[in-house]
């Protein structure tokens, strides 16, 4: 068991780490597909705790890869098609005007804007004017998920003004992400980020995402919706005040 653990843990991380960000990545993708959103921001949440700052959105977007496309094959027959086009096209735009800025931002910042983008996309509400603009929601999230990561609650705002049936919210809105997640994990290799040494355990990560998809579309009708995602908020609101805090005493350290 030392050796599996050895074989896809990064320097520098525990055992008990690895086992906690595995279950996480387990819970995250059950939680996306049974929901139809969250599990991306609770994710993120969780490995910004865990995972070196400089290393955090890059690993979760490659990670969120495998649980997007595993989803969005799962359900594959469900995919509203005519919404991916001019989204991608955004999120290219979006990914290369993000990704000439990141690179200067400080670690403590990070950590404070995923935890205050993530209680936002709790409370607030993106602007209904984009909300029909494909090309307009993909370029705005894909700038915004350079710095943040999780901008799922953002996108799915666009999913849902389609009114699309449950299955078919969850498989485009997985296509979609699939789409975003791509083209920022391509950027921050241009970049120069070094997923090699990530890749056994962003591998590990995507494969219990994968599991927690299957597990996820079994119980896609049998969960109460409104009670699940009272606790879901409720976590989500303490890891990211958790952030900002420990971004603003880094940030005071530092000074």
């Amino acid at each position: 068991m030392n050796f599996f653990y050895d074989a896809i843990m990064p320097d520098g991380m525990s055992h008990l780490v690895l086992l906690l960000l595995l279950a996480a990545s387990f819970v995250s993708s059950f939680i996306t597909v049974a929901f139809g959103i969250g599990g991306g921001a609770m994710l993120l949440a969780i490995m910004a705790t865990l995972v070196p700052p400089a290393a955090l959105i890059p690993t979760h977007g490659m990670i969120q890869i495998g649980s997007n496309l595993g989803r969005a094959l799962v359900v594959l027959k469900h995919i509203f098609w005519p919404a991916l086009p001019a989204f991608t096209i955004g999120s290219l735009i979006g990914a290369a005007v993000g990704g000439a800025l990141v690179v200067n931002i400080p670690p403590a910042w990070i950590q404070i804007a995923v935890g205050s983008f993530i209680i936002w996309s709790i409370f607030g509400r993106p602007p209904r004017g984009v909300r029909d603009w494909p090309l307009a929601v993909g370029l705005f999230s894909s700038f915004l998920t350079m710095f943040f990561g999780a901008t799922g609650l953002f996108v799915a705002t666009f999913t849902k003004s389609h009114e699309l049936p449950r299955h078919s919210h969850v498989a485009t809105h997985a296509a979609l992400m699939t789409v975003q997640h791509g083209v920022k994990t391509i950027a921050f290799g241009l970049l120069g980020f070094a997923f090699g040494e990530w890749l056994p355990f962003i591998v590990a990560m995507m494969v219990l995402g994968f599991l927690g998809t299957l597990a996820g579309k079994l119980l896609l009708n049998r969960l109460d919706d409104k009670r699940f995602r009272f606790a879901l908020d409720f976590i989500l609101i303490v890891l990211s005040v958790r952030l900002v805090l420990g971004g603003a005493w880094e940030l005071y350290q530092g000074r």
